[in-house]
């Protein structure tokens, strides 16, 4: 059996001035073929389950490992760079051939310019390389736009299932197994999609949402014609035709049952539009509630719109202006993007004390840059945090207290704030404080759910498109709620 694997891999929220090119992939995660290390991205699993399934085959497997690529969230990417690293990947795959089954690690929610479908683009070069034998198989993100081109290229396709994105490797050796399967002949995969024409947010931390994501997986083991059900949840911050919610099913050969089921699951899905959103607070009404908190754990506050995960810079002051002007000292706040300012602390050394200008650096509705003196109080040349089985890089970083005492991390790369690592790499100790803060929409959860008192969303309105009602797509070829209120899944 002969697999072989690539990754390709970026959230494009088109609607942000923090265009992407080569170089972001290539400092970020980029690897040649045979060269992906032991640590994935947050979509390269498959290259580690593949190896997993290999070590314990009793039957001989040859994996080739294409090239991994992977970059922060951001804008639009360069059409160079996506066309780059794609063909790249198609040369991998020719030198490999021939093969049985191709596995992809996908975000699904690539835009380049000339490309709104990177993905389907890729899958469908993909396919037309191998021929219609090979099983095609490939891993998602779930805020992503599954297209009609991905359906029609995939023999299977997976979403993670959790919001915070802990299973990557689960789905991972979920594709993995399936997609063996299938080259012995064992299982004969068919994908069946229903278009729930939604898009919402829908944290999997709590209902209803959580109580949705558990029965589908019991139905996975329950039903034994289905080999895998996923949610899309589609991307908000993506102007792109197809932008949307989506149930995919994967059954065992078994289409009229797939599609029966997507649609019964989509309808529920549906039904809970509007009620799924966790609830925003302005900075001011989120602070206030500082003084209700038992003192003993940390009140979090979490900047869910200025986030880097959604391809925001992450620079937005906002809330730190609120904290220093309640000289709110127990607090800490993770992180501002500034690499200029980054830069100056390192230059300055850790125990300086110097005026300093920074955030808000990246457009306009970010608040204004900070200007204050403040002192070094701790530097990391290489920051990183764990999360899902990856790493996330920040680069250098350094902790500054501001004016009031308030501490924040200021990190050289725009990474959103997964894990308390955030703070630990800078010598802040989180656990420590009365107040946290950080840039994150719910990934964050997984880790500070243990280490925070009380959890709040706050919108600092910052410019990312979080109410579609509002939101200036060109591109969307169909309606959907809550764009259009009222459709034919109502009646």
């Amino acid at each position: 059996m002969r697999l072989f694997v690539a990754s390709l891999a970026t959230e494009t929220n088109t609607f942000s001035p923090v265009f992407t090119d080569l170089r972001d992939f290539r400092e970020t995660f980029y690897f040649p073929a045979g060269r992906h290390p032991e640590v994935p991205s947050l979509c390269s699993a498959p290259f580690i389950a593949l190896r997993e399934f290999r070590d314990r085959s009793r039957e001989p497997v040859d994996v080739i490992e294409g090239t991994a690529a992977w970059a922060e969230p951001g804008g639009v990417v360069s059409g160079d760079a996506y066309t780059q690293l794609r063909d790249e990947i198609l040369e991998d795959l020719h030198a490999a051939m021939p093969v049985d089954g191709v596995l992809l690690g996908l975000h699904g929610a690539m835009v380049a310019q000339g490309f709104d479908d990177c993905e389907g683009d890729l899958l469908s070069r993909i396919r037309q390389a191998v021929g219609d034998r090979v099983v095609v198989g490939a891993t998602f993100d779930p805020h992503s736009h599954f297209t009609r081109l991905c359906s029609d290229a995939l023999d299977v396709a997976i979403t993670f299932k959790e919001f915070p994105h802990t299973d990557t490797m689960e789905r991972a050796r979920e594709l993995a197994d399936i997609v063996a399967r299938a080259v012995r002949g064992d299982v004969k995969p068919c994908i069946s999609t229903f278009d729930c024409r939604m898009i919402d947010v829908f944290p999997t931390t709590g209902a209803p949402i959580r109580k949705f994501v558990d029965r589908i997986s019991a139905l996975e083991r329950d039903l034994p014609n289905i080999l895998s059900i996923s949610v899309v949840h589609g991307f908000l911050a993506g102007d792109v035709p197809e932008m949307g919610t989506r149930i995919i099913v994967v059954s065992d050969d078994a289409a009229g049952e797939g599609e029966a089921l997507a649609r019964q699951l989509g309808l529920e899905l549906y039904a809970m539009r509007g009620t799924t959103r966790m609830e925003l607070l302005s900075p001011a009404e989120a602070l206030d509630q500082l003084d209700t908190s038992n003192g003993q754990t940390p009140l979090l506050l979490a900047d869910v719109w200025d986030n880097p995960g959604g391809g925001m810079a992450g620079d937005s002051t906002v809330i730190l202006r609120n904290v220093m002007d309640r000289r709110i000292g127990s607090a800490a706040l993770a992180s501002i993007w500034d690499p200029i300012a980054v830069q100056f602390c390192f230059a300055a050394g850790t125990g300086a004390r110097i005026p300093l200008r920074f955030g808000a650096k990246s457009g306009p509705g970010l608040g204004e840059p900070i200007d204050a003196t403040v002192s070094v109080m701790g530097l990391s040349a290489n920051g990183r945090m764990h999360f899902g089985g990856s790493v996330a890089k920040l680069g250098r970083c350094a902790a500054i207290r501001v004016d009031g005492g308030a501490e924040v991390v200021l990190c050289e790369n725009r990474v959103q704030a997964y894990t308390p690592e955030i703070f630990t790499c800078v010598g802040i100790d989180p656990a420590r404080k009365r107040l946290l803060v950080v840039k994150s929409t719910n990934h964050f959860r997984a880790r500070f759910a243990e280490l925070a008192g009380r959890i709040l969303y706050v919108d600092s309105n910052a410019p990312y498109p979080h109410d579609p009602r509002k939101t200036p797509y060109r591109k969307l070829e169909r309606g959907i709620w809550p764009i259009v209120a009222h459709l034919l899944h109502d009646s």
